[in-house]
């Protein structure tokens, strides 16, 4: 009778309930304190659950960060799709993309881009390529719906500016050059869309975007 309630459990931690509970819980410690400093037998020990039945699902750790992200990835890139879907007044639409991304990256404490790049740099090269791909098409309709809209300049060099706002978007995830120490997540990402819809703005999208950032400020 022993060996078939063992049994039962082990196939329960087989499921793909169990595994998508792991991938949720890695997730979140990965987000809260970093690729590096969470192991196996932390993930373990927090999950109430063996080492053996995590690597039942998952290889080894590799695998499970690289799972992680690219769950992560997508569900993020499929949020930004339903944003992108209302069309929405252009200047709007990035601010809500800002405000999604950030909260479901729970403010992104351990600077888990940066981290990728240190110490699983082939999985942040893949990363950054797909997260150039799917943001290169929603900026560039962004920017061309801001021109016809007369809220965005006219004269933009639109691959420019989008290929430019991707660059910048990525820097300040670089924890040398903005250590969180001074630069706060937060923060950054306003400054940063500050910085860039200040660069494409007319006077009558200027207006928006005085507003938006005075209404975020109340």
């Amino acid at each position: 009778m022993e060996t078939f309630f063992v049994s039962i459990v082990s196939r329960l931690h087989l499921t793909p309930q169990m595994r998508e509970q792991i991938l949720h819980k890695a997730t979140e410690l990965f987000l809260n304190l970093g690729f590096k400093s969470v192991t196996m037998d932390d993930l373990a020990q927090e999950m109430g659950i063996s080492k053996k039945t995590i690597y039942s699902h998952f290889d080894n750790k590799t695998k499970l960060v690289e799972e992680t992200t690219m769950d992560l990835f997508w569900f993020i890139s499929n949020g930004i799709d339903e944003i992108v879907a209302l069309k929405k007044n252009p200047i709007e639409e990035l601010y809500e993309i800002k405000r999604f991304a950030m909260h479901h990256l729970k403010g992104e404490k351990s600077s888990p881009q940066y981290q990728l790049q240190k110490y699983y740099p082939k999985l942040h090269d893949s990363l950054k390529k797909k997260q150039f791909e799917m943001m290169q098409d929603c900026v560039l309709d962004n920017i061309k719906r801001g021109v016809e809209m007369g809220i965005y300049r006219a004269n933009l060099n639109v691959e420019f500016v989008a290929r430019i706002y991707f660059s910048g978007v990525i820097s300040i995830k670089d924890n040398d050059l903005f250590p969180m120490t001074i630069f706060s997540n937060t923060q950054l990402e306003d400054d940063f869309l500050e910085y860039h819809l200040r660069g494409v703005v007319t006077p009558k999208g200027r207006k928006i975007l005085n507003s938006i950032i005075n209404s975020n400020q109340e």
